[in-house]
């Protein structure tokens, strides 16, 4: 287990600074039920010094003035540098939030240092400033300029990625940030921070607040934020839109999901089944782009369900320290009833539990565990094939016909992800083309980060990683020029 030590301090225009409270945070170990240490609960007046030096760096300083090639410059020693930790960011975060170690490793931190050098290099050959002939003979010069300071609040589940994933495109834009991660995971976003001490960042340009929802909604609306970028759930990103819109501060929200995997009646049901014990129960099913809703046709149900049902009851739940362990404790409390209260709800509906269920995991005797559980005889109406639970939970819903599979996988308020199980690929992408949802994979899913990512409907808006990740932290100003 990672030692963590109590936080007091905050990091405001390039130094770190006591915050105007005492106020603080436990970090509990979800594995131990024992509180790991400490950090600060920003204040309002915390929040709005950070603010205040995020507009100033952008305002007057000279970072959004440089050429994108010059920050990019002061930005590619950080890959280096994130390289060099990649170990230490999957034990922290594996004890603040108890992520599989192993999924650790591979998701929450060597992803990250993937993701960062993958930005660092769609930006050099991103068109910052281009020329474009006008309909009426002459020349139009359309420039990227920053959006301004950016608000990063950032989730818990994969916190280094979605750090990384507005930090870093931000500040490649030219803008200024002020962070602040889930108060379940602050410790790797300090220690983010301290990579970027160092670069040649001018004082201000990064700024971190560490906090509860109060710090967040004192961010959100403070009168010196240009742009939102947040990741969380969609309760919280419909307040944050609400509260951005009277002032037209720009947002990007990464949501919800309740992803539906297809099945077709050509796909070899062990190797789906095998796919799906990843895809459907990565970080112990605590991903928005979990494949949590799994269509099956009903000619070849029980050959899917079997196999479904042989997967899930193998996989190995434990200590997250354990490289064995495939599902880990959930991150809180509180998270833990939420997901145990699914499981009544859905016996409530009429679906049935074949694998998994109320109850601990055999030998967990401390701990926010949950077994992993697999409903059967679900209809794609219940509470649980609706509603994100965020948990090892997975619900199987059987359909007739392929125009059936494609309007469940519609029928929801999300629109995330997806997949698509099939022998034949390009039936498989045919098939892919009919579902309203932002990413899919054909037999598997995973995030690509040279591509768009982000949701349809209550999913979200705008995107990020590739291209279209960087856009969204800037403002298009055309200039025309006479012929």
């Amino acid at each position: 287990m990672e030692q963590i030590e109590d936080r007091c301090e905050l990091y405001v225009d390039g130094r770190w600074v006591e915050p105007v409270s005492s106020a603080s945070l436990p970090v509990v170990d979800p594995a131990t039920e024992m509180i790991l240490a400490a950090a600060p609960d920003a204040h309002a007046a915390d929040v709005d010094a950070a603010v205040r030096a995020a507009r100033s760096a952008f305002d007057n300083g000279d970072w959004p003035r440089l050429p994108v090639s010059e920050r990019l410059e002061v930005l590619a020693p950080l890959a280096e540098r994130y390289d060099d930790v990649i170990d230490e960011f999957a034990a922290l975060i594996t004890t603040e939030m108890g992520s599989p170690i192993t999924f650790s490793q591979m998701a929450q931190a060597a992803a990250p240092a993937h993701m960062l050098r993958t930005l660092l290099g769609i930006a050099d050959e991103h068109p910052w400033e281009e020329r474009r002939p006008t309909s009426f003979g002459g020349t139009t010069v359309v420039r990227r300029l920053p959006v301004g300071v950016v608000a990063a609040i950032t989730p818990w589940n994969v916190p280094q990625v979605v750090i990384v994933a507005k930090v870093v495109p931000a500040l490649i834009a030219g803008c200024t940030v002020v962070l602040k991660p889930a108060p379940e995971t602050p410790f790797d976003a300090y220690r983010f921070v301290e990579l970027l001490e160092g670069l040649g960042l001018p004082d201000g340009v990064v700024n971190l607040v560490p906090g509860g929802p109060d710090t967040g909604r004192a961010l959100v609306s403070h009168p010196g934020v240009d742009k939102v970028a947040f990741t969380g759930s969609t309760g919280a990103g419909r307040e944050i839109a609400s509260m951005c819109a009277p002032r037209f501060v720009r947002t990007s929200l990464e949501l919800g999901g309740k992803s539906a995997a297809i099945v077709l009646d050509d796909a070899d049901p062990v190797r789906t089944a095998v796919g799906l014990r990843f895809a459907s129960f990565l970080n112990s099913g605590q991903a928005c782009a979990a494949q949590t809703r799994v269509l099956v046709p009903r000619d070849r149900r029980t050959e899917f369900i079997d196999a479904l049902a042989a997967e899930v009851e193998s996989i190995v739940v434990g200590e997250p320290s354990d490289p064995a362990t495939e599902v880990g404790p959930l991150v809180s409390l509180r998270q833990r009833d939420r997901v145990l209260s699914y499981l009544s709800i859905g016996a409530a509906e009429g679906a049935r539990a074949i694998v998994g269920g109320p109850g601990r995991p055999d030998g967990a005797e401390r701990g926010w565990y949950v077994r992993p559980t697999l409903f059967d005889s679900v209809d794609n109406g219940m509470r649980i094939a609706q509603e994100e639970i965020f948990g090892p939970v997975v619900c199987v819903i059987d359909y007739e016909t392929l125009d059936d599979a494609v309007a469940l996988a519609n029928e929801s308020v999300f629109g995330l992800a997806g997949s698509v199980w099939t022998s034949d690929r390009d039936r498989g992408l045919a098939v892919a083309g009919r579902i309203r949802t932002g990413t899919l994979g054909i037999n598997h899913y995973g995030a690509d980060f040279a591509s768009p990512f982000g949701g349809f409907k209550a999913s979200g808006l705008g995107r990020e990683y590739g291209p279209e990740g960087l856009d969204e932290f800037v403002e298009f100003q055309s200039v025309g020029l006479l012929p």
